[in-house]
């Protein structure tokens, strides 16, 4: 029915709703990249579900994110139950082979999966600005800090480091600011503050050492099947801006380490990226283009990036001229901007002269989609009206003690478990403010005690010596502590002068 050079998505109906054909994707085209969108309850989810399993059958590894938690369920084998059998009879699957799949779950928060970090220098000024939501002024400020901590050779490791340096700059602004540009202390502490509020949401977890491995989401296993890496996100979606950033990080760090590769027959590894609409809310153009930038270039790198998310209107236009591989669950058209989206989609797919495409989209049925994939040439085909096929593993999530087991049998087991705190800003900074303030010290003792003076035979009145056994003043005693209290005066410095001279020709 489908051969291995491509993954059975599901059949195609006639207007009849008879079957038509198998529909699949492409593995050449797989780095192609790919948009699967749709209202909820429709199904993504399991067109995902479908999509990562075919990826690993082929030996592609595979990124997502879980969001409900439903995604889990691809560890495990699935089980025969009436509507998917039928579904099954439905697309002519045959045989529907049950089947669990090679996963390591992972968690930002390091509860469900093994912890993921990155470095703030990794990291960088443009998505942490975005991360933090700063302004324009503020940004420059933090792209400021990154250049100082270059110059000065200061790790940027976690957010202590970052606040270090940061402290350290409103210490020096103005020395800063006469070569920089203008660094203020108000913009320096609304960033602080911004990073207290990170910090108490959960992102000191995530920043530090030891920093996420890109071979680690590249694995395969002995018997050649692609390792599904499930991103835990139902606790990260209290927080989508670190979401979207940290999604965004990892694909700019494959865009960056991976080498290029050309076209391939199958990808090497593709990446779901699911609510893809955090990813640009409210974001900057530069941000934007940062995106597509990425998206159109690390093809190359044989890395394929498929986003999910309920409206096609959530992605921008240059962004969306990027994703070939279509698959577009059902949308509602209550109001204009829903009305709006259903056209778009519509015109996104080379139109099939058997159904009106608009019309089609806001009657599908759950489990039901239009689907476009490339052709041969990378050519799209003609939109087809399309059940879903259902999965090989567990339709659902998974039951935490299956979690555990899972997570303790993976092969990155131990290696991310222990954070890793070495020597970086806020160690080399505090040493240096430490060494300042001893050097102040010391400054101020030696210069303490190369301004005492004493008279010889005279040690007791100013303290230095052994006191007289009597209390009682002598007239001359009386008279040089007056002569004392008036050294402040040009005119008692001068007397003073005057009697140490006498003294030391009296003897």
């Amino acid at each position: 029915m489908v051969d291995e050079t491509g993954i059975f998505i599901g059949a195609s109906r006639k207007p009849d709703d008879s079957y038509q054909r198998a529909e699949e994707l492409l593995l050449r085209y797989g780095n192609r990249h790919g948009l699967v969108t749709g209202a909820t309850g429709t199904g993504k989810t399991v067109s995902l579900q479908i999509l990562a399993e075919g990826f690993s059958n082929a030996g592609v590894p595979v990124f997502c994110a879980d969001i409900k938690g439903d995604l889990s369920g691809i560890s495990m084998m699935g089980d025969a139950k009436d509507f998917l059998v039928k579904r099954a009879e439905q697309v002519k699957l045959d045989p529907y082979q049950f089947q669990e799949f090679p996963v390591i779950f992972w968690d930002l928060f390091g509860e469900q999966g093994h912890p993921i970090r990155a470095t703030i220098s990794e990291m960088g000024p443009l998505l942490l600005s975005r991360l933090m939501n700063l302004t324009e002024a503020q940004e420059g400020v933090m792209n400021i800090a990154f250049r100082i901590a270059d110059e000065e050779g200061l790790l940027l490791l976690d957010l202590k480091d970052l606040q270090a340096l940061l402290a350290n700059m409103a210490d020096r602004a103005d020395q800063l600011s006469a070569r920089y540009g203008n660094v203020t202390k108000p913009s320096v502490g609304a960033i602080q503050r911004t990073l207290l509020v990170l910090e108490q949401q959960g992102a000191a977890n995530f920043f530090g050492e030891p920093a996420l491995r890109i071979a680690d989401i590249m694995r395969t296993t002995r018997d050649g099947r692609g390792a599904i890496s499930v991103l835990a996100a139902d606790k990260l979606m209290m927080n989508p801006r670190l979401y979207a950033t940290f999604l965004l990080w990892l694909m700019s760090e494959l865009f960056e380490e991976l080498p290029e590769v050309g076209d391939l027959d199958r990808p090497k590894l593709v990446f779901f990226f699911d609510e893809a609409h955090l990813l640009f809310e409210d974001a900057p153009k530069v941000l934007i283009d940062r995106v597509e930038q990425v998206v159109r270039l690390i093809r190359s790198k044989g890395v394929g990036v498929y986003f999910v998310t309920q409206n096609p209107l959530d992605i921008p236009e240059k962004v969306l001229a990027q994703l070939g591989n279509r698959v577009q669950h059902a949308l509602r058209a209550y109001t204009p901007r829903e009305q709006q989206a259903v056209r778009t989609a519509a015109e996104t797919f080379r139109p099939n002269p058997d159904f009106d495409c608009a019309t089609a989209i806001t009657q599908l049925a759950t489990g039901e989609a239009l689907v476009s994939m490339l052709e041969d040439k990378g050519v799209p085909a003609v939109v087809q009206r399309t059940l879903i096929r259902p999965p090989s593993s567990r339709l659902g999530p998974i039951a935490p003690d299956e979690r555990r087991k899972i997570i303790a049998e993976s092969p990155v087991a131990g290696q991310y478990d222990e954070a890793v705190d070495r020597e970086s800003a806020f160690e080399i900074l505090q040493k240096k403010t430490k060494e300042a303030q001893d050097a102040e010290a010391q400054a101020k003792q030696q210069n303490s005690g190369g301004s005492r003076w004493t008279i010889p035979g005279f040690d007791d009145v100013l303290g230095t010596g052994n006191r007289r056994s009597s209390n009682r003043q002598t007239v001359a005693e009386a008279a040089i502590k007056s002569v004392v209290r008036s050294v402040g005066s040009s005119v008692g410095r001068a007397i003073v002068r005057g009697i140490l001279g006498s003294l030391a020709r009296g003897r």
